[in-house]
């Protein structure tokens, strides 16, 4: 019980610190005429099919059928009677609900971004998918696990607009406005055909993959993807059988999704301690040094130590990713950091400990992924991107960022680098204590590979994403939990992974 309270007091005072920056809210923007519609965007390559018409849906009726006429009637009366919470709804939802959708994962996220704590006799019990209610309550939503959600809700959404930019042009049904001007839509008029719907395919999704991500959730999740089916109708942007399209190439895309998820390896990530403890003296053999936790109490096992076997997005092989190794404790270079962590540590200035803090994303928050997606939806409304623009900027930000995770990992537990906490006498530090090992740093990994696809699909943003890329590294070295070649080399990784993820997108037919 001791240790408990121990646990318990460390848990509240990292909470408070990590949560000092605000958590994911509701953006308030207004709807705004897209800078493009891109009528190829049916072309474009995805990502888990083969192309936009391979998913399959049914010829519409003819605009002048009677089938057609009653759903506009229907569509008028819905729109004649909208009460104002549901106004209230339409506005929300807007004409781009990929954001709204990924401020729901990021909600999530850090909802479930919580430490399992140590049972009364000081075991420990981790969470399980197959009974999520726990305790404690799976997932337990770490950086790792929250880039991978991010990554499957995000691509899910772009192959499924590509797929229905497809069928747009293929059946050229324009919206139920234009058929009837009595029609007074809530939105802009963007010129976006609506058969099938795209809002629908992006709710259907959407809702799918967050609820195999978070199953706790799948009421909550219901209800959201209820409202938003329902805003596309009170909005004048579709009619029924848009809508029903819509959720058809949903339910196939996210099937597709979840079935590379179940199989991608994440299931055999978080280890059981007698393989924890295989990978930590398979480097005390090689390099002579293992990654010690110096938590009190001290987990038994590290954080996710195979999740750098999980199945990457667009690397072939990790190790042709990982970096060389850091420095030997006890080496000239070793000790040059020493000195240079504790100078840090001496001279904890309000700039350091600002920057230490911003860029902190700990347990309570989105993580680091996180905040690097709430960077890029600012900018997706800033430069006006549609939809299916919108899903492709979330979908190769995410998978970069997964893969650098991945990559990041994979050097963590090959290399088992000590944090300084353990190896430098009565070092402390303002950032908490991570359960797992130091080289390379993960927030420098997670920024750098999410700065560079940005720079990419923003190049007028370069300069400032990639400066805050390296704010976010040194955050942790001025934190005190990662030597400064943690944080070097790491940038440099996610740079060289993201590069990967460009060269995709660079082949996608977009530009």
């Amino acid at each position: 019980m001791k240790n408990l309270n121990i646990f318990t007091w460390a848990f509240l005072l990292f909470f408070l610190f990590s949560c000092e920056k605000e958590l994911p809210t509701y953006y308030k923007y207004q709807g705004y005429e897209f800078a493009s519609t891109d009528p190829s965007g049916g072309n474009w390559v995805p990502v888990l099919i083969n192309s936009g018409d391979e998913i399959a849906i049914p010829a519409p009726d003819p605009v002048g059928s009677q089938q057609y006429q009653s759903e506009l009637a229907d569509l008028k009366f819905a729109m004649q009677n909208m009460t104002a919470s549901e106004e209230e709804a339409v506005t929300y939802w807007t004409q781009n609900p990929i954001i709204r959708w990924n401020e729901i994962a990021l909600e999530l996220i850090a909802k479930y971004n919580l430490i399992p704590g140590p049972n009364e006799d000081g075991s420990y019990t981790l969470p399980n998918p197959a009974n999520p209610a726990g305790p404690p309550a799976f997932p337990f939503a770490n950086p790792p696990y929250a880039v991978r959600a991010l990554a499957y809700l995000s691509v899910a959404q772009f192959d499924g607009l590509i797929s229905a930019w497809h069928h747009k042009y293929a059946f050229n049904r324009a919206a139920p406005y234009i058929h009837d001007e009595t029609i007074k839509p809530m939105y802009l008029d963007n010129i976006l055909l609506s058969y099938p719907s795209d809002g629908a395919v992006i709710a259907r999704s959407s809702r799918r993959i967050l609820t195999g991500m978070f199953p706790l959730e799948a009421a909550y999740l219901a209800e959201k993807e209820a409202e938003h089916l329902k805003c596309l109708l009170l909005s004048g942007a579709n009619v029924q059988s848009d809508i029903d399209a819509g959720i058809t190439i949903g339910d196939a895309i996210s099937d597709i999704a979840l079935a590379r998820a179940s199989n991608d390896g994440m299931r055999n990530a978080q280890t059981p301690r007698a393989v924890s403890d295989s990978i930590a003296a398979a480097a005390l053999d090689r390099f002579g040094w293992q990654w010690v936790n110096q938590e009190i109490p001290q987990r038994p096992v590290g954080l996710t130590p195979l999740y750098g076997k999980v199945r990457m997005w667009s690397v072939d092989n990790v190790e042709d990713t990982r970096p060389g190794p850091p420095p030997a404790i006890g080496s000239a270079e070793y000790e040059a950091d020493v000195r240079i962590l504790k100078n840090y540590a001496q001279n904890v200035t309000e700039e350091r400990r600002r920057i230490a803090n911003f860029w902190q994303d700990g347990i309570g928050t989105y993580t680091p992924p996180g905040h690097w997606n709430d960077i890029a939806k600012k900018f997706i409304v800033q430069y006006r991107l549609n939809p299916l623009r919108s899903a492709r900027v979330f979908a190769y930000l995410n998978m970069a960022m997964m893969d650098g995770g991945i990559s990041c990992w994979d050097a963590k537990y090959y290399y088992h680098y000590p944090r300084p906490i353990q190896t430098i006498d009565g070092f402390k530090t303002i950032a908490g204590t991570p359960n797992f090992p130091a080289y390379t740093s993960g927030h420098s990994v997670f920024s750098a590979a999410g700065a560079e696809v940005l720079a990419y699909i923003f190049p007028s943003e370069a300069v400032k994403v990639r400066a805050w890329a390296e704010e976010a590294a040194l955050s942790r070295i001025y934190g005190g939990i990662h030597w400064t070649f943690d944080a070097t080399v790491g940038t440099q990784q996610g740079k060289d992974v993201a590069n990967y993820t460009i060269l995709t997108a660079q082949n996608d037919g977009s530009d």
